[in-house]
C-alpha cells in the first residue's frame, strides 16, 4: 500500500519530471523478461538530482518510522536500491548492508555485505516493485543470515496482483512512496499522456505479461 497519498503524488510528478518513468504507449518498451510494456521505470535517476534525492529518502526515513518503527539495520537490494538505501540509513543514522542477488562465488562468499548481528530488525528498501520475485529472495537472504525482518518499503510498485499475493505468502509487509494508480492519474492531469493512452495503460495494467502480444 502507498505510505501517504500527497507523498505519492509528489513521488509520480518528481518521476515523471525527470523521466525515470517515460510511458509511450504507442511504441512499448521490451523488458528484460520479454514483457511488452508502454512503462519503463529507471528510478536510479533520482541519484543524479540532489533535491529530488533528499524528497525521496526523506520521505523514506518518515514512511520506515511510521510504519515500522525504528529498525536496527536498512538493507538495499543489489542493485538498484542501494545508493537510495544508503541516503534512507544516513537520513535514520543507522547501519546499511546490501543484498546481492545471489553470495559471491570467490573470497568470502557473502550474499549479504555489511555488517549486521543476528536477531537484529531490518527493513529492507528497494527501488522498483514489479512481481516482487528479486525484491522477496533478498528477504530470505537476509532472514537466512538470522535478520529480523520488519518489512520493505519501495519508491514504486506497478501494483501486480501476482506481486501482492508473492508478499503475502513471504509474510513481507510492503509500504511504497508512491504505485502505478497515482502515476496514471497525475500523468493525465499534467498532459504527459492523453486519455486515449491512458485506456492503453490502463488494459496493460490488468495482464502485463500478455499485453501486446
Amino acid at each position: 500500500m502507498i505510505f501517504n497519498k500527497d507523498t505519492a503524488e509528489k513521488t509520480a510528478e518528481l518521476l515523471l519530471q525527470i523521466n525515470a518513468i517515460k510511458l509511450n504507449p504507442k511504441n512499448p518498451f521490451t523488458w528484460a523478461s520479454g514483457w511488452k510494456s508502454p512503462i519503463y521505470c529507471d528510478n536510479r535517476l533520482i541519484l543524479s538530482f540532489p533535491e529530488i534525492r533528499k524528497f525521496i529518502s526523506n520521505a523514506f526515513a518518515d514512511c520506515i518510522e511510521r510504519q515500522f518503527g525504528k529498525p536496527d539495520v536498512i538493507a538495499g537490494v543489489a542493485t538498484g536500491a542501494i545508493g537510495v538505501g544508503i541516503l534512507v540509513a544516513e537520513a535514520l543514522d543507522l547501519p546499511f548492508v546490501y543484498v546481492r542477488p545471489e553470495a559471491k562465488k570467490h573470497g568470502r562468499q557473502n550474499q549479504v555485505e555489511g555488517h549486521f548481528e543476528a536477531g537484529q530488525k531490518v527493513v529492507v528498501v528497494e527501488d522498483l516493485i514489479s512481481t516482487g520475485k528479486s525484491s522477496l529472495l533478498a528477504v530470505e537472504a537476509l532472514r537466512n543470515a538470522g535478520a529480523d525482518i520488519l518489512g520493505m518499503a519501495a519508491i514504486f510498485t506497478y501494483g501486480f496482483d501476482v506481486a501482492e499475493e508473492n508478499f503475502k505468502a513471504a509474510n513481507v509487509d510492503l509500504f511504497t512512496l508512491s504505485n502505478y494508480p497515482n502515476l496514471l492519474n497525475l500523468a493525465v492531469v499534467k498532459e504527459y499522456i492523453s486519455k486515449d493512452d491512458l485506456e492503453t495503460l490502463k488494459e496493460w495494467s490488468v495482464n502485463p505479461s500478455t499485453w501486446n502480444q
